[in-house]
Parts: C-alpha cells; structure tokens; sequence
C-alpha cells in the first residue's frame, strides 16, 4: 500500500507536511468529499480515512451523530461521512457488462 506521503507530496508541500500526513492522514481534509477528490490516495486509502472518521473512536462526546478526525479543522455530520464511503463504493465497484441479446 502506497503512503499518503509520496514522493509527489513532498515535492508539493514539503517533508514536514508530508509525515504530518502520514502521522495524522486526516490532516488537510476539512470534509470527507475532500478525501473522495485526493489525488494522490487510491480508493484502499481513502477508505481507510473514512472509515476512522466514521469510528466511534471519532465521536464528539455527548454529539453521537458528529465526527472529529484528529487532523481534520472541525467536527462533521457522520451521516456526510457514511454518504462519502458510499459514493467510493459505488465509485470503485465495476458496472455490470451488458449481456448479449440471445438470437
């Protein structure tokens, strides 16, 4: 599994960008439709992300419907985190080829 912290994000945002990422991957993304629009995760990496997100691990005490990601700037609904791992699914399962008509 390819690192968050690539060669590509060093060049871009620096070393210590890059192990700050690696450390906390949710570091630089303020919603989960932002993890879904990373370039340099591939779809395994970014389900990771938002599936710690989605933990209970990251619940807000007392907020049982919100998410705080260490690293991320500020709680979110899980219902927008469940609805981004979703939309990954259905981005990563193939479509279903289309059968050839019987003669």
């Amino acid at each position: 599994m390819r690192l968050a912290t690539s060669y590509e994000l060093i060049q871009q945002q620096g070393l210590a960008a890059a192990l700050e990422r690696w450390l906390r991957p949710g570091v630089g993304f303020g919603h989960p439709r932002d993890v879904l629009k990373d370039p340099l995760l591939d779809a395994e990496q970014k389900r990771a992300v938002l599936s710690s997100w989605a933990s209970d691990a990251s619940a807000v005490e007392d907020q049982p419907t919100l998410r705080w990601l260490l690293g991320t700037p500020e709680p979110v609904p899980l219902v927008d985190v469940l609805e981004a791992l979703a939309r990954l699914d259905r981005q990563s399962t193939p479509s279903p080829k289309p059968r050839p008509l019987a003669s």
